[in-house]
């Protein structure tokens, strides 16, 4: 086993080394600028968009689509992976988060608006899209190896990294120390209801979803918020380390585990790693749903995409963050993990209340992960084949996954979840760069369609079968 790790965080070292962070880093400041600040300037609209109803072609409505998205975000990684980056990187991962997170919304509008905009129809009627399509449509035939990288990648990725065992051992983990139920229990519950709902398809997954998803994470945000008011006297503190511990190497101490220094690029690299793991911007994977929703604009989905990242990183991974540097728990003792936040949890509720309370959410947010990604790879596994009738038998291997993932160990996990991660993003960013000018195109236009002429200042456009297109060069206004 000692060798395995070994062998598996080397391999995570290189995946995540300077080239990968670069990349994600680059793309998504490369469309913030391009974009002119689309991500902040066009955020109250986006926000406006996810409760407004609109009619287009679609398996799922807008909102439930977004929810689709956060709920394959919104899990362990959010709890778990917090409390993880916190432990190896130092506090000022969660700074690194947030980085990859403001740039990551711009990088997410652009893959809900590229998903739309190269969607097509399978062979049973449903919607197919998501980077493997963009890739092969929108860059032509001589593409379609990278498009089918990114498929393998995604298929590997929903089966042995994020969809199944970092989520199933989250949940096995903190409900057995929460509430003393048998693995084997916990296991078999686990696997009857995956397999009820994803036998169900896309729209048993989105239902579920759009229920699940909201309350449980106000359910979680109001209890961290409670939590930091009567933690408030250490709220400074924790704000400091964070910003010192993102540019200067730092010892943290754990109980019986020591001292470690850990330096600048760990937590750099800890930090967007886990980033990238909430709220999968650059990585390729809420396109495929996102194509799915009923719309008529790929810029409208877009706005809607991209604020899936705020509420995943800037909101619920940072309520957890801070709930664990205000407790004090990350310098004194060696707690890693769901245990970390679940005692930090507990600091200052009466009882076990944080520890139920917390362990009730890592559940709901698990298992809204595990069927989300079940739909990710089934798709990438549809484009792959080019046949709708395998998706049955790759249903069942998922569930068989969920049912042996109780008795696997943690750490090797979340190597291999970060491992396929990086493989499955670098397709996907490639091919981002690569049609940049169809997103900045597309966004041009819905906004002089809307009359917002001072947010991106460009006028020439004509209309044609009632849409606006590009016409040639593009001309700034004199006075815009």
């Amino acid at each position: 086993m000692e060798s395995l790790l070994e062998i598996l965080k080397g391999i995570q070292t290189v995946v995540w080394g300077p080239l990968t962070i670069f990349l994600l880093l680059a793309v998504g400041f490369y469309y913030t600028i391009r974009l002119k600040g689309v991500s902040i300037t066009a955020f109250p609209k986006a926000v406006r968009y996810i409760f407004e109803k609109e009619e287009g072609q679609g398996d799922v409505s807008a909102f439930a689509s977004l929810c689709t998205a956060l709920a394959a975000t919104i899990g362990t990684g959010s709890i778990v992976g917090v409390a993880t980056a916190l432990r190896t990187g130092g506090p000022g991962a969660l700074f690194w988060m947030w980085v990859s997170a403001l740039l990551g919304m711009a990088t997410k509008y652009a893959e809900g608006v590229l998903a739309v905009k190269y969607r097509t129809v399978d062979e049973n009627g449903n919607i197919a899209g998501g980077p493997m399509y963009y890739i092969e449509k929108g860059l032509g035939k001589n593409w379609k190896w990278l498009a089918c990288l990114f498929s393998v990648f995604g298929v590997i990725t929903a089966l042995l990294g994020c969809g199944t065992f970092p989520q199933v051992n989250a949940i096995v983990e903190s409900t057995h120390n929460a509430f003393h139920v048998p693995v084997i229990v916990i296991g078999g519950v686990l696997t009857i209801l995956t397999a009820c709902v994803i036998l169900g398809g896309v729209r048993s997954i989105s239902r579920v979803a759009e229920v699940v998803v909201p309350v449980m994470a106000i359910l979680y945000v109001l209890t961290a918020l409670v939590l930091l008011v009567l933690h408030a006297s250490a709220l400074p503190g924790a704000f400091r380390s964070i910003f010192q511990a993102a540019f200067t190497p730092r010892a943290v101490g754990g109980g019986v585990a020591g001292t470690a220094v850990i330096s600048v690029m760990t937590a750099m690299r800890t930090g967007i790693a886990r980033g990238v793991y909430t709220n999968e911007a650059g990585l390729g994977s809420s396109p495929i749903i996102a194509a799915a929703a009923k719309t008529k604009s790929p810029v409208r989905q877009g706005l809607i995409s991209m604020t899936g990242v705020f509420f995943t990183t800037i909101v619920i991974c940072t309520m957890t963050a801070l709930v664990i540097l205000s407790s004090g728990l990350l310098e004194t003792s060696s707690y890693d993990g769901g245990i970390l936040s679940n005692y930090a949890f507990n600091q200052g509720l009466p009882g076990n209340t944080g520890m139920y309370l917390v362990s009730i959410g890592l559940i709901f947010f698990s298992f809204t992960t595990i069927i989300g990604w079940n739909y990710y790879g089934e798709r990438c596994l549809v484009y792959l084949s080019g046949n709708t009738r395998l998706v049955f038998g790759y249903r069942i291997l998922y569930i068989a996954c969920i049912a042996a993932a109780p008795f696997l160990s943690l750490e090797p996990i979340w190597y291999l979840a970060d491992i396929t991660n990086a493989l499955m993003a670098f397709p996907n960013l490639v091919g981002l760069l690569l049609l940049s000018p169809v997103v900045i195109r597309e966004t041009r236009a819905y906004f002089q369609k809307e009359g917002v002429k001072n947010i991106h200042g460009y006028s020439r456009i004509s209309e044609k079968a009632g849409g606006f297109t590009y016409t040639g060069k593009w001309e700034r206004e004199e006075n815009s």
